[in-house]
Formats: C-alpha cells, structure tokens, sequence
C-alpha cells in the first residue's frame, strides 16, 4: 500500500494547510450561506491573494487555493471584513457545521442556535462535526459528521450518532444544548484517542448513550440529493472536480445570494433559469458527475501523480449510475467511501481498485503514463 500522511484535522482561514501550490485557506460561510457581496468579496481575495482558484469541499465550505505566507495576513483581513473570519482558531475549529442547503425558517434558527452555541462544545477532533439536515427526508447522509439533527417520519426532530441507525427525539429549543450533551458524552466514552476520534467509530465498538440521548426514533428515509438544475429554492450548478476560478464565483454573485452544499454544487438562491456562463455543470447526466478527483499532483504535497486530466478523458467511459475514483495517492481524500472502480496513483503508475476505497488491494496495476482501460470494470 502507498504510504500517506493523515494530518487529522482540516484547514481553516486562521490555520491554513500548505499543499504543492501554496496554502490551502478554508471559508467556513455562516450556515453555508454567502451573500452577493460575501461571494464577490470572496472572489477578489482569490485573485489578489492566491491563484484565483476556488474549491467547494464535501463539507460545504470554500476553499482559496495558492496563497502564499506573506499575503495571508493581507487576506485574512479582507474575510474578516467580509464577516467570514472566526475570532481564534479555537472558535474557528469548534464552528464545524454544515447546514442542509434547503433549509427553511425553522431550520435557520436552528442552525443560528446550535452555531451560538458550539463555542461552549468540549475539545473536539479537528474533523468532528455536526450535521443540520431537517428536510421532510435526510440528505446528506452520505456527508461525514458526528453528531446529526433530522426529522423522524412524522416530522419530529431527532438527534442521532453517526453510526446508529436511531436518534433521540428532542425539541427544536433544546436540540443545541442536547446536541453539546451528546459531545460530553462522546469525550467521557473516550472516543477521542491520541487526539482523534470520530462518532461512528465509538458507536462500532458497542457504546449507546442512554436516558434521554437513549436512540428509539428512525430518521425519515433517506432521499438522493438533486443533481444540477433547477429546484424550488433557485439552480443548483455545478464544477468539475467542484473547483472553479475566482471569475466564475464572482459571476455567480450577480445572480444573487449563494449557498454552499456539500455536494460541490452552489444554489444560486431564487434563481428561476440556470446561468449561462462558461465552466458549469449544468444537467445530471453530466459525465463529470460521475467521476470523483482530488487535486492531484503537483497541486498535493502526496500525491504520486496528476489525476484530473486523467480523469476527464475516463469520464465518458463511466456508465450512468456508476462511480469512478481518481485518486493521487492511497489517502482518499476526495472520496473515502467505496467507489465502483478507484485509481490510486503510485510512484509507478495507478493502481485499480473494483469495489473499494483508495486504500484497498488492487486487482491490477498500470505504468504510468499509460491510462487504465476500464472496459470490463464495471
């Protein structure tokens, strides 16, 4: 197996990660949730302080890539401006809260409490986090976090552990403080080990709260994110390998208020007819959609190889319905989950994985520079 290095937490604005092209510097909008002028803002200090280019991550934040050591301060205080920077680093951490995308006015005020209150949550793993998806069905299951708050079938609202397949009802006014509950709980449990630790990890090894966080509700059942295109709340549109350039977000905020999903989509709110610019992913059978890539070489500090040029000649070989995974090295980080077919890339070449995680035993390997064939994977 490719050897890697797990960092254990996630870039922030005020504690950025250095990859092969610069900081990574991560934006993480109040409730997913970026006014025009936070977007047009946001989009200024892209090109001012870094290369202009801008990801979406699966965690529903935004992500300024190419900036260098001397123009953070500089950049810093253009966000903090824009009302996008965190008092301290701990605050910053602690703020780890994604948001449906859809989210009514219960929900708004939901996410507004919990997010008040998270400064008083315990010392948490860097990538613990917490969950608002209170559609009439969950969407975002299959979005990492911790601790999630759903509706039940009859539209109740559950607080419930990643990991277990029942959560414990609780009123919308006290679901912030059930929800930090919860987070002393999973420290007291010891699910934090050498400074890390996740939910459904402690839940696998047999630990249930109990009393009133006790689970006895099921979550409603799961629906299928929308793809691109047009929905009740405006357009969703959508990016290549969910990375755009500081121009296209900046047109983007012309059209209106934007949410950030995790899906590496952004809802342009109220929007009645999809934009017409250059570089959107704008119909669900998409190819592009059906392939997943980090950022590869030489944009990673470990990754093997380039991925996203490789990813997009494999892309109309990918069958409808089905997930191609392209990653620089045996981490996975664009995807941790299970992928139909995974390219993990070595110092050789890629390495091809049927039904697995990046990390897993490959059934074939493949010399660089040559490409996989993929008929016959799927």
């Amino acid at each position: 197996m490719t050897e890697f290095t797990v960092q254990g937490w996630c870039p922030g604005a005020l504690r950025p990660m250095m990859s092969g092209d610069g900081l990574v510097v991560r934006v993480r909008p109040d409730a997913g949730r970026l006014s025009a002028a936070q977007a047009t803002g946001i989009a200024a200090a892209a090109r001012a302080h870094g290369n202009g280019l801008i990801d979406l991550s699966a965690r529903g934040n935004v992500q300024l890539r190419g900036v260098t050591e001397d123009r953070h301060p500089a950049l810093i205080a253009d966000l903090r401006a824009l009302g996008l920077i965190d008092p301290d680093q701990a605050a910053e951490a602690r703020r780890n809260l994604l948001v449906t995308p859809f989210a009514d006015a219960a929900t708004d005020a939901l996410a507004a409490a919990l997010g008040a209150a998270l400064p008083r949550a315990p010392a948490l793993p860097g990538k613990f986090g917490f969950a608002i998806d209170t559609g009439p069905a969950p969407l975002m299951t299959a979005t990492p976090a911790d601790i999630r708050l759903e509706r039940a079938a009859d539209g109740g609202l559950i607080l419930r552990c990643e990991g277990a397949p029942l959560g414990a009802p609780v009123a919308d006014a006290a679901a912030p403080e059930a929800a930090l509950a919860l987070a002393e709980w999973f420290v007291a449990q010891g699910g934090i080990q050498n400074g890390r630790g996740r939910m459904a990890a402690l839940i696998a090894r047999g630990a249930r709260p109990e009393g009133a966080l006790a689970g006895r509700v099921a979550p409603a059942t799961t629906a299928a994110p929308p793809g691109p295109g047009l929905v009740p709340q405006g357009a969703l549109v959508g990016f290549a390998f969910g990375q755009m350039q500081a121009e296209t977000l900046a047109a983007l905020a012309r059209h209106g208020a934007l949410r950030v999903t995790p899906w590496r989509m952004l809802l342009i709110e109220g929007a009645r007819a999809l934009p017409d610019l250059p570089g959107l992913i704008l119909h669900a059978d998409d190819p592009l959609r059906r392939v997943v890539a980090c950022t590869g070489a030489p944009g990673c500090l470990q990754a093997h190889q380039p991925v996203r040029d490789l990813a997009r000649r494999l892309a109309p070989q990918v069958p409808e319905g089905r997930v191609l995974h392209v990653s620089g090295c045996a981490k996975g980080c664009a995807l941790p989950a299970r992928a139909d077919v995974t390219l993990t890339a070595t110092a050789q070449g890629f390495d091809v994985i049927k039904g697995g995680t990046a990390q897993d035993a490959p059934c074939l390997s493949v010399p660089a520079p040559a490409a996989p064939d993929l008929k016959g994977l799927f």
